[in-house]
């Protein structure tokens, strides 16, 4: 090296001691690491001042004093049914969807352009959704409403629709896996979804979509939602959804979506080992949705996913409002109505 400097090898990085272009390097002594006041690294250079210890991390240690020996450690059992043996990413991700205070849940579902084309209230979800999500716990949809019409600066859950492949024109059970693990992280899902058609055509199709979404989301701590869909010939009562959220749970779904009915929901409740959250259905007159959405909650529901009896009301606003005071505050459908009626009566 020219005019005196001096050159070694650190971690395969050539170091130039004491360049003599740096007059601030120039006026202190040079050693080797340790030893050296100076290291130049092609474009890096720093300076320790003399006297001062390199190791400043390791400065000032104090032994650790206070251990609370007289107080037990805390292991609390984590909140949602048949969740407490999960690892803590699957179960943080839970946490964001169902409220650890109430554990019950709120979900805006806007997925049904994947096999319904532009419905009605969703027809732009710009505009149709935008004034819904902050009401929402969290929201359900497919990847493609996301990265087009919800806005990234949001911080709600997003549960991913990950199940395609058919339209109201063919068979709705015919459905293939239509996310890929890896972009389902780079969306940040807080959950994947896929149909499960219990009785219909392709039903080992749709059971093996789940499975494979199950297996996928383990690997990353991703929960997946079993949504139970209704075969042509099969009656929507207790035996029927008995058998088909009983099959969800048992192949390793995470939480279940289901329809209220009656009589027997709470015996299907107690007989799935997982959470279910019903599914709003068809649109109702908002009194008979809210009825709805407090029979299911009172007889052990965790929640609801409801999208046109959201979406299509009168006043949207005012019935996710009204919807959450069901699901978290417990408020009766003849108490919430009033929160709906006021909010359209203000808009």
């Amino acid at each position: 090296m020219a005019n005196g400097e001096e050159t070694s090898l650190l971690n395969g990085r050539t170091l130039v001691a004491n360049p003599t272009n740096n007059p601030v390097a120039a006026s202190h002594k040079t050693s080797r690491i340790g030893r050296r006041d100076h290291l130049w690294c092609r474009r890096d250079w720093f300076t320790v001042p003399p006297g001062v210890t390199q190791m400043a991390d390791k400065d000032d240690i104090k032994d650790g004093k206070t251990f609370y020996e007289d107080v037990p450690a805390k292991n609390e059992p984590f909140f949602l049914k048949g969740s407490g043996a999960l690892d803590w990413g699957m179960q943080n991700r839970l946490s964001r969807i169902f409220n650890p205070k109430t554990g019950k849940t709120v979900m805006l579902a806007f997925d049904h352009g994947y096999f319904q084309g532009p419905t009605t209230g969703i027809e732009r979800l710009d505009i149709n959704i935008a004034p819904l999500i902050s009401y929402a716990d969290v929201l359900m949809c497919t990847r493609g409403a996301l990265r087009t019409s919800i806005p990234p600066t949001i911080t709600k859950p997003v549960v991913l629709r990950a199940s395609a492949g058919q339209s109201i024109l063919t068979e709705l059970s015919n459905e293939l896996v239509a996310v890929g693990i890896e972009d389902a992280i780079r969306l940040d899902a807080a959950a994947l979804a896929a149909q499960v058609y219990i009785g219909a055509e392709y039903e080992h199709k749709s059971i093996s979509n789940v499975v494979k979404l199950i297996d996928l989301g383990a690997k990353y701590g991703i929960p997946t939602l079993a949504v139970t869909g209704v075969g042509a010939d099969m009656s929507r009562d207790q035996r029927y959804f008995g058998l088909a959220t009983r099959i969800c749970a048992e192949i390793g779904a995470h939480y279940v979506k289901s329809y209220y009915f009656e009589p027997g929901f709470e015996k299907v409740v107690a007989g799935c080992p997982v959470p279910i959250v019903i599914a709003g259905g068809k649109k109702l007159p908002e009194i008979e949705a809210l009825d709805m959405a407090y029979r299911a909650i009172d007889q052990g529901a965790a929640g609801v996913d409801m999208g046109r009896n959201i979406f299509q009301s009168d006043c949207p606003t005012g019935m996710i409002q009204a919807v959450g005071a069901v699901v978290h505050g417990g408020e009766k459908p003849d108490q919430a109505i009033n929160i709906y009626e006021d909010a359209k009566a203000a808009a």
